[in-house]
């Protein structure tokens, strides 16, 4: 069945492009559903807009179009759709599973869904063959996917096996009531953070640069609010010198794409192995201030040092609280390791 959402378009979103208004009505909660309200990314909104399903006054309303006050809004979410995606025999490291929902700790280099351009091996094509069934309101590609992680990020990520869970699970990540705690292992030596119990919160807007669609940047004047806490929980160099790498906590406040990469690079603290926002090159004092074994750790890892350690959230059937703490993966241990010599 359907679901239907209708609004309409007040004073204050006046004048606002289509997609960026309905997506902070609907984050607003305003509106009516006619059942259950479902959460709705905005990403997930231009496709919508794309297919016709967003109207404006009966009409097809483009994304770029802007909004009139007094316009009647109606968006139409297709029923859920089912998976035609042939399972996979690909291990998982499950640190929780019920008949609702699976938690597992993905290991880095492992996508997590489908897309036009990968059609196998990705993390779906492993939880099916793992739990047989998912969630299908995320659509044939991303089956049970309430929130992502990079492909060569690693850590705690929750899965739905039903419709109802993946409902309910997706409303609390809308709410951002989620803990998402992450590990970093940076360049440099962060001067916002004297101690450990020191907290650096960064706020910023988050869109995609304009000079480079793989990258997002803050340098903005439109674009999606994003908000992360910040700790230094260790710092790593030679005595008598600054230091040349920490490790960092970064907890997230909301759930934006590169989010901890992007505001950490925006403090001069990129990541090390970030292959996107911090590669240096051979000649760059970032670089050559590492030690040489360091180095070559850095040059063997799989992605940039990221790892999403800590997750939590209310089930979405029982109402319990539950927390998961992801292992470290190999690589990102051994650095880790390697750096400690240094603290």
């Amino acid at each position: 069945m359907e679901a239907l959402w209708t609004w309409v378009v007040d004073d204050a979103a006046a004048g606002v492009r289509a997609d960026k208004g309905i997506a902070e009505a609907l984050e607003r909660e305003d509106g009516e559903w006619d059942g259950d309200a479902v959460p709705v990314s905005r990403s997930r909104l231009q496709k919508l807009m794309e297919d016709g399903r967003v109207l404006g006054d009966g009409k097809p309303l483009l994304r770029s179009a802007k909004l009139a006050p007094g316009t009647s809004i109606q968006l139409r979410l297709p029923e859920p759709v089912p998976l035609d995606l042939v399972p996979e025999n690909i291990p998982l490291d499950v640190l929780y599973e019920d008949s609702d929902l699976i938690v597992v700790n993905k290991p880095p280099g492992l996508t997590v869904h489908p897309s036009e351009t990968q059609r196998t091996g990705t993390l779906v094509h492993a939880l099916l063959y793992h739990v047989k069934d998912l969630s299908g309101i995320g659509g044939t590609l991303r089956p049970g996917i309430v929130h992502r992680i990079d492909k060569d990020t690693s850590g705690a990520l929750v899965v739905t096996k039903t419709n109802e869970a993946h409902l309910a699970l997706a409303a609390v990540f809308a709410k951002h009531e989620i803990e998402r705690a992450y590990s970093a292992l940076v360049y440099g030596s962060p001067a916002w953070s004297a101690t450990p119990n020191d907290e650096y919160r960064m706020e910023s807007l988050i869109a995609r640069s304009p000079n480079d669609r793989m990258r997002m940047t803050t340098e903005v004047k439109t674009g999606r609010r994003a908000v992360t806490r910040l700790r230094c929980l260790e710092k790593f160099g030679h005595a008598e010198r600054a230091p040349f790498a920490a490790h960092v906590e970064a907890r997230l406040e909301t759930g934006r794409t590169h989010q901890v990469r992007v505001h950490l690079t925006a403090l001069n603290h990129s990541l090390l192995g970030d292959p996107l926002y911090g590669a240096p090159s051979a000649n760059q004092p970032k670089w050559k201030a590492l030690p040489a074994e360091v180095q070559d750790l850095v040059k063997n890892l799989p992605g940039q040092a990221l790892h999403a350690r800590v997750l939590g959230f209310r089930h979405p059937t029982t109402g319990r609280e539950m927390r998961f703490e992801a292992p470290y993966p190999e690589a990102f241990a051994r650095l880790l390791d390697s750096l400690k010599k240094y603290a």
